[in-house]
């Protein structure tokens, strides 16, 4: 393993807090619900719905959103595979978790998708200070639930930000060269 993947300190001081210290029957059921905003499952069906539903805005968030999860579906998959981190509750006896995960554990996938995804909905609708607040709840219940380190979420939502601007990137180049007219679409 990496040196600067090893267990620190902070990472596993800052896990017991999440995971045990303030752990509690209602907290660790709400987490349960808020980590469901990092599913590709969820993000597929709200861009679906906003791309059926919605107007122009809509379904270039849609768009922006998709192109970046998908991105950041395939980069945090093949992190994982590099660094090769086992989650917390496979190594440290003391970790609550109540369901276990396949894979590996750095970057977290859900945080890569809520961060990628919230940010591209900023995009076309402002309010980051809210959308940052899901998706940065999202990366706290994968904590929570003892699926993932601090470090592993701050990687996600690192890479979700990086997938995010660059799925931008890709929704101006398809505008600008007429691949697509979003108008047109409805």
């Amino acid at each position: 393993m990496h040196p600067f993947l090893s267990f620190t300190g902070i990472d596993t001081s800052i896990l017991y807090f999440f995971n045990s210290a303030i752990s509690s029957p209602i907290l660790d059921s709400m987490m349960q619900i808020i980590t469901l905003g990092g599913t590709q499952i969820f993000w597929v069906l709200l861009c679906l719905t906003l791309y059926i539903f919605g107007g122009e805005n809509e379904k270039e968030a849609a768009f922006i959103a998709l192109t970046a999860l998908v991105m950041g579906f395939f980069l945090s998959e093949f992190l994982k595979a590099v660094i090769a981190r086992p989650r917390p509750y496979e190594v440290l006896s003391w970790v609550k978790h109540t369901t276990t995960v396949g894979g590996y554990s750095m970057p977290s996938g859900h945080t890569v998708a809520a961060f990628s995804g919230f940010l591209a909905l900023y995009f076309k609708f402002g309010r980051l200070w809210l959308f940052m607040l899901f998706a940065s709840l999202v990366g706290v219940s994968r904590v929570c639930l003892g699926l993932h380190y601090p470090s592993d979420v701050i990687a996600g939502a690192l890479l979700g930000v990086l997938c995010a601007l660059a799925a931008l990137k890709v929704e101006e180049r398809v505008k600008c060269f007429g691949l697509c007219n979003f108008e047109r679409l409805e």
